[in-house]
């Protein structure tokens, strides 16, 4: 990733906590993957109103691909070797890079903390339905992202909601990205709360059976509706309104700025399977993006050492404002040309 991804603004309260918690996130990682398989002798501790206990810090760094690679097409899961060569790929690509011949450059490693180990699971791929491993996207939602990613430099509404510190949004908040991968899930009484480290976010998920906002009621993230299944937290979004985007990091690759529809229904599964790992899965359906629903697979690792700081977005967001200077001074070199 690098600033080009616009995706990458750290403010000096996240600049001291990637270097705070270097060791702890690194250590973390080794275990960024318990299988998703529940562990049948293992039962969750209660809370005092007697839910599933799920609260901690969790994180989900890790080097698996969000999507299946070609060189791994018709593998699910790969072999203990593949992925000793592709942790030890991703270590020797862990450099510092310097400007020089246009190239910007890029934040120093120290200040990433985008794992280093693959999914225990040996799953090739975080996107784990459709079987092939990719999202099924529409050939119009593609011409979509192309147009907004070639026009980033005309206005700010071809930026994803992340480079214009709106949200990172739902689900693409919980994908991993390139640094800042921390959830505190918090429960009371009739309520789960999921605070994201990246732009400072607080989903407050109701379990109290209320029924769903009005269809004309429309919000960046979405309406989202909690129950329990047994040991596992179903929460239920839609209501969303369409000017997000399903996926705001560089590390989703392709995926990234492509633009969600009003029709965005998200469906996520929370299950604590042992006292260190939560299995996330979530279900994505749109029917005027993609031509088919699919899901995501990863675990959440604990991580008691790990500090949430502040991200102070708006503060930081260089980028934007170069962005578009950039893009007006091509205007009035344009203008001056004719």
């Amino acid at each position: 990733m690098s600033p080009k991804s616009f995706g990458l603004r750290l403010s000096a309260g996240s600049l001291a906590a990637a270097i705070l918690v270097a060791v702890p996130a690194g250590a973390q990682t080794r275990k960024a993957a318990q299988t998703s398989a529940p562990a049948a002798a293992w039962t969750p501790a209660r809370t005092a109103d007697g839910q599933p206990d799920l609260q901690g810090i969790w994180t989900n760094a890790t080097v698996t691909p969000f999507e299946r690679p070609a060189q791994l097409a018709g593998k699910p899961t790969i072999t203990q070797q593949e992925v000793a060569a592709f942790e030890k790929r991703a270590s020797e690509n862990r450099v510092d890079r310097s400007p020089g011949s246009g190239d910007p450059g890029s934040y120093n490693q120290a200040f990433f903390d985008s794992g280093t180990t693959w999914l225990s699971t040996r799953q090739s791929s975080l996107v784990v339905e459709p079987s092939n491993g990719r999202v099924p996207l529409k050939p119009s939602a593609e011409a979509q992202r192309d147009y907004d990613l070639a026009h980033v430099a005309d206005s700010y509404i071809y930026h994803t909601s992340w480079e214009r510190c709106i949200t990172r949004g739902i689900p693409a908040g919980m994908f991993p990205a390139g640094y800042n991968n921390a959830y505190q899930i918090l429960q009371t009484p009739g309520y789960v709360v999921i605070f994201s480290e990246m732009i400072h976010e607080a989903r407050v998920i109701p379990l109290d059976g209320r029924p769903r906002l009005p269809a004309s009621v429309r919000q960046w993230n979405g309406d989202s509706i909690g129950h329990w299944e047994g040991n596992t937290l179903v929460v239920d979004t839609s209501n969303f309104n369409g000017k997000g985007m399903i996926a705001t990091s560089a590390a989703t690759g392709r995926i990234r700025s492509v633009q969600e529809s009003e029709a965005l229904h998200v469906v996520e599964r929370f299950q604590r399977v042992d006292a260190e790992t939560i299995s996330y899965e979530v279900t994505i359906d749109d029917p005027n993006v993609f031509s088919a629903p699919w899901k995501v697979s990863m675990p959440l690792t604990k991580n008691a050492n790990y500090i949430i700081y502040e991200y102070a977005c708006h503060e930081g967001n260089y980028a934007m404002e170069d962005i578009l200077r950039a893009g007006r001074e091509k205007d009035k070199a344009a203008e001056a040309a004719k």
